[in-house]
């Protein structure tokens, strides 16, 4: 009688966190402030006092991080928050950055 032998092969399995992103909002003279809180709220979730301390650090410094995620929800809030900004005439402008 022949017996089935089984091979048992031990693999380890690496799961790799994704990497993330930093969506960053740049200043500019044109785009409201309302305008700017108003994407923070509506596009990323922000609450209204959060949102108006960022537009306040993007005014002063010139840049701030808005958010950081995976790629694909970075690229896919950046464009809509561009895609806003387009159709009110804005020259809004944010970019997204690996981080470290």
């Amino acid at each position: 009688m022949a017996t089935d032998s089984a091979l048992k092969e031990n693999t380890k399995i690496e799961l790799k966190e994704p990497k993330h992103y930093n969506v960053i909002m740049i200043n500019d003279d044109f785009t409201t402030m309302e305008f700017v809180v108003m994407i923070l709220v509506d596009v990323f979730d922000k609450d209204e006092a959060t949102a108006e301390e960022l537009m306040m650090k993007v005014h002063r410094i010139g840049r701030a991080v808005v958010g950081t995620y995976p790629y694909d929800i970075a690229m896919t809030r950046t464009s809509k928050a561009l895609d806003m900004a387009r159709m009110e005439g804005f020259p809004f402008r944010m970019i997204v950055e690996e981080t470290e």
